[in-house]
């Protein structure tokens, strides 16, 4: 399609349609749209009935259950396209033109895993206490397995994550390159003696799975090199959790050095006996919003809180 072919196809349209558009396939529902868009159930109606003439689609369909709608393939097919043509538009109006947390207005979407959240938390929110306004809010989504389809469908602004868990086509910045060391409670029965190989895969393990009910992780795939295994009693989901886990009992866990600093009062750490690899934490976003200023600043943020 030509530059003045697409410019014909957009004279046809009504931006606010494509306004409209974009909440109705987040919401999935003419009701809960028109309440975002502050608008009535017959105006959106009108604008849902304007949009399929449009694409010549049904774009949403009644769901078999009765409850809300379901995006035909047409509508899954463009949310992405929608989602980034209205932030480059958004961009394009307010190109040039500061952020201001104090007085602007803005929705973040951060995935970040429990792990980072909890050792940044006493820096970062603090911070964003004071610096932000009542117009600015922020949503931290936890489950980073889903940060590329997420980013993908615009739905992210920001995610923090090791290598492996930032999308292919976003762009990275590093925070801090981190360690594992063994964490065990205070005044645990085995002491606070230098351990040996043998002594560390004999003790009783939790493993943190954020995939959910593994008993095999990334200290277990390094040990398997070594010809050793050690054994796993408890598997859980967050890192959040082993702190009140290893208080209580006599458990070991092996995890990044920086969240046993942070539970320090509680648990001792130990260096690994055995050449163990750590891991490298980033920050990425959508190449989209390279320039978007409000993301600029909350990077700024993110990256002076770690570093």
């Amino acid at each position: 399609m030509t530059i003045g072919s697409s410019i014909d196809s957009l004279r046809k349209v009504d931006l606010n349609l494509l306004v409209s558009l974009n909440v109705l396939l987040d919401e999935n529902s003419v009701t809960g749209a028109a309440r975002r868009l502050n608008l009535s159930q017959s105006s959106v109606s009108t604008q849902l009935s304007k949009l399929r003439l449009v694409f010549d689609d049904q774009l949403l369909v009644p769901a078999s259950n009765g409850r809300g709608m379901l995006p035909t393939s047409k509508a899954k097919e463009i949310r992405a396209s929608l989602k980034h043509l209205l932030h480059s538009l958004g961009e394009l109006v307010s190109h040039g033109q500061e952020f201001d947390p104090q007085m602007d207005k803005r929705i973040f979407n951060v995935a970040i895993a429990d792990y980072p959240l909890t050792i940044i938390s006493n820096i970062l929110i603090p911070r964003l206490f004071n610096e932000i306004g009542d117009r600015v809010q922020i949503a931290f989504h936890t489950d980073v397995r889903q940060a590329s389809e997420m980013m993908e469908r615009g739905e992210l602004d920001l995610v923090i994550a090791s290598e492996r868990g930032i999308p292919l086509d976003a762009k990275a910045a590093l925070l801090f390159e981190e360690k594992f060391v063994l964490a065990q409670r205070k005044n645990h029965p085995r002491g606070t003696g230098t351990l040996s190989l043998d002594e560390y895969c004999q003790l009783k393990h939790i493993l943190v799975s954020t995939s959910g009910g593994s008993f095999f992780g990334f200290m277990d795939e390094q040990l398997q090199s070594l010809g050793k295994s050690r054994q796993i009693a408890l598997s859980i989901t967050q890192f959040n959790m082993v702190n009140e886990l290893l208080k209580g009992s006599d458990f070991v866990c092996t995890l990044p050095s920086r969240l046993v600093q942070y539970y320090s009062d509680d648990l001792d750490e130990f260096e690994l006996p055995f050449e163990a690899k750590g891991f490298k934490l980033y920050l990425g976003w959508h190449t989209a919003y390279d320039k978007d200023p409000a993301i600029n600043w909350l990077k700024s943020v993110f990256l002076e809180s770690y570093q």
